[in-house]
């Protein structure tokens, strides 16, 4: 079982990201955790905050010379802009006097951010949170309910992502399918793992060209009306084997935990597995990926586990929540940033008038880094899965009880046990 948690503040002195059940004997390095976290910071329509906000990674625990240990893995990320908050931030009392003071810089705009936030914004959690924990002010909801607290998620998702491709061979791909009205078009082609370099080349991870160029139109639009912007994101897991999850019980439906998964992702307002909401207006006769036999020659291309070959892929290599060999897709659709330059209409709760809403520095769109996001926490929700399925302590284990359920899944279709993970 693999369990993970994060902590800390937007910009607290950290966010801590920790790991338990990681098998011994990952390959890893803390350059690659870096080479996560700058990966999450890319993306057309991105604010300020991304060029002057570092991320400053430390390994706490769990890895020694470039291999997971088998213990708790610690990850710490600093805050590079801490000292500016060091004060309202405080894990101790401050005088009030010393919220009064800016931040050395002489420049009043620095007082400002000790000032009680008063004005929550619509969509965001401000409001809730206030009322839910009994605070007269945003700030200490706010400052957890952040997306920047995704940060500590794509490190733990990078480590899961790890364990996937050495122990199992699974690959994961992440891309933008949608910004505002723009869509890729429906018969496009899907990336593939060799075309992720690519990917995080492109300034909104869209791997159709024409459509990734009416993309960045509609987010500078968005961007110079005083707007903002969501879309459709997909994750896609390349090689996953048969039998992830389990139709037994609803929390173990492996579909039911990536949606979860997906969902808790901050601005997700909707998740779709595979053709999701366009079977839903599909005949059954249209809507399923029929089976054929080991020599059938119109299948897909070749490129899910399965021990049968499929027509079509439009389950999303989920059926009765277990994997069924196939392509795994799981899409997401994220709302626009709460944030709102242009102001919308809120309440000050210390006065109780109608005025605008706080606003402070964000993005146009964060769709490109919700994908990295995505990819993350379904890198960990099918790692979680994999130990599930397999045992196992170390890699090497791991990889041996993977190979013994192959040999005997080839066995019951009669089919050679010709691919180890």
């Amino acid at each position: 079982m693999l369990r993970w948690l994060t902590a800390g503040e937007s910009h607290g002195p950290s966010l801590i990201s920790l790991l338990d059940g990681v098998p011994a004997g990952i390959e890893l390095t803390s350059a690659e955790l870096k080479a996560a976290l700058a990966r999450r910071r890319l993306g057309h329509g991105r604010g300020s905050r991304q060029k002057f906000e570092q991320d400053v990674l430390t390994v706490h625990g769990g890895l020694r010379h470039g291999l997971t240990l088998g213990s708790p893995l610690a990850i710490e990320i600093a805050n590079s802009e801490w000292p500016k908050w060091e004060k309202v931030m405080s894990a101790d009392p401050v005088p009030r006097e010393d919220l009064l003071i800016d931040a050395g810089t002489g420049d009043e705009r620095e007082i400002a951010r000790n000032r009680p936030l008063a004005r929550p914004r619509p969509g965001h959690a401000d409001l809730s949170g206030m009322l839910k924990y009994g605070f007269d002010e945003a700030r200490p909801v706010l400052e957890r309910a952040s997306a920047r607290e995704t940060a500590a998620r794509v490190v733990a998702g990078r480590v899961a992502a790890a364990l996937l491709e050495q122990a199992a061979g699974i690959r994961l791909v992440s891309h933008t399918l949608q910004v505002g009205s723009v869509r890729v078009p429906d018969d496009a082609a899907l990336p593939a793992p060799g075309d992720v370099e690519g990917l995080d080349a492109d300034p909104l991870r869209c791997f159709h060209r024409e459509t990734s160029a009416a993309m960045v139109a509609e987010v500078d639009a968005a961007k110079s009306a005083g707007d903002t912007l969501g879309g459709v994101v997909e994750v896609l897991a390349y090689g996953a084997p048969v039998g992830l999850g389990s139709h037994t019980q609803w929390d173990r439906r492996l579909d039911g935990r990536l949606a979860q998964a997906i969902m808790s992702i901050q601005a997700m307002k909707g998740v779709e597995i595979g053709d999701g909401f366009a079977t839903a207006g599909r005949r059954g006769s249209a809507a399923h990926d029929e089976i054929l036999t080991m020599d059938g020659q119109d299948g897909q291309d070749g490129r899910d586990s399965a021990p049968f070959p499929r027509v079509t892929n439009r389950a999303g290599g989920l059926e009765g929540g277990i994997t069924n060999g196939q392509v795994i897709r799981v899409r997401g659709a994220l709302k626009p940033i709460s944030t709102v330059p242009r102001a919308l209409r809120t309440v000050d709760v210390s006065t109780g008038e109608q005025t605008t809403a706080n606003h402070q520095r964000s993005d146009t769109c964060a769709v490109a880094p919700a994908a990295v996001i995505a990819e993350a926490v379904v890198a960990l929700t099918l790692a979680d899965a994999l130990l599930e399925k397999t045992g196992g302590d170390s890699v090497a284990e791991i990889r041996a009880h993977l190979e013994k359920t192959h040999a005997l899944q080839s066995a019951l279709t009669g089919r050679r046990p010709d691919r180890a993970p």
